[in-house]
């Protein structure tokens, strides 16, 4: 019978066991934990990580987090290399092995022949008397007490415990290797993520008009620039070729609330001056924070200090950067 008290129950209990796992894996990080990122790190070659079952599942997952944080890796499926597959390993890559018990029948077969091939093999095991944990050149220990699993039986606990010791051993290398946010940007150019890390505020401002009155425009010139280039406001450029100020719609519509006769005005007398700016070298996601910042929707862009054009919220939600 349905129980939604049983089900929460049930969903807190996996969660804390797991979480109380993870914490627990902070024993093992280690003398042969600092060993498995020396050699990764001293190495010439990639990482080459395989397993079988669900840990096949984890080692696609350290694979793509290794690449992206800039450790070069392929993933090769356990089953798969002794059948062969073996022949993407290279003389310099490391090998890593996941696996819970260690006594998997194709890990048996595959351990003995890597190192053969004279690579080294990490083992990342849930078992250090295990035959992969004792026949590897290191062990990192990634133990739990029991699966979330009712039964112990489904890889749940286990399979989070790898995934926590593989981020942390690729978090490691990419520390030593000085991966800076702008190498990130390099390796995620594609979506939003990727967007946030590159795309510049002058890729924005490129692709909108430049709306901009002089100080003596009439009223009917701001509404017009200010409508025609679609983006809320307008700059007001002096004689000198200087921005002297700004002014927005919500500006226009407060000064027809408070003039009867408003039509005698000129953009010098609605402007306000000293608007928010940002130059167009900065990144759009910083754009977003001075807009958040001040609760406006539109910011002037600078190039070399003077007026180059304006860019608007919908810029950035348009880009998927909100």
């Amino acid at each position: 019978m349905f129980s939604k008290t049983a089900v929460i129950q049930q969903a807190l209990e996996s969660i804390a066991l797991q979480a109380q796992s993870v914490k627990d894996l902070s024993q093992y990080v280690n003398d042969s934990f600092t060993e498995a990122v020396r050699i990764m790190h001293e190495s010439k070659g990639r990482v080459v990580v395989s397993g079988i079952g669900k840990s096949a599942v984890i080692a696609q997952k350290m694979v793509a987090t290794f690449n992206s944080t800039g450790t070069p890796a392929v993933f090769m499926h356990a089953a798969d290399a002794i059948h062969g597959d073996l022949g993407m390993i290279q003389p310099d890559d490391t090998v890593i092995i996941i696996s819970k018990s260690g006594e998997s029948p194709e890990i048996k077969v595959l351990v003995p022949l890597i190192k053969n091939f004279g690579n080294p093999v990490i083992a990342l095991c849930g078992n250090d008397k295990s035959y992969l944990a004792t026949q590897s050149d290191v062990f990192v220990n990634s133990t739990v007490e029991k699966e979330a699993c009712p039964n112990n039986l489904a890889p749940t606990t286990s399979t989070t415990a790898q995934l926590v010791m593989g981020d942390a051993l690729a978090i490691c290398l990419l520390n030593l290797k000085g991966f800076t946010a702008k190498d990130f940007a390099r390796y995620h150019p594609g979506g939003a993520l990727g967007k946030k890390l590159y795309l510049r505020v002058g890729d924005l401002t490129k692709m909108n008009e430049k709306p901009e009155v002089k100080t003596d425009s009439s009223l009917r010139e701001i509404i017009y620039e200010i409508s025609s280039k679609r983006l809320g406001a307008t700059a007001v450029i002096n004689d000198k070729g200087e921005l002297s100020g700004i002014i927005t719609d919500g500006d226009i519509r407060r000064m027809l609330e408070k003039n009867e006769s408003p039509g005698q005005l000129k953009a010098k007398d609605i402007l306000s001056a000293n608007p928010k700016s940002i130059d167009e070298g900065e990144l759009a996601v910083e754009a977003f924070d001075l807009m958040r910042k001040y609760d406006i929707t539109q910011l002037v862009v600078t190039k070399d200090g003077k007026y180059a054009g304006m860019v608007h919220l919908h810029d950035l939600v348009r880009e998927g950067l909100i």
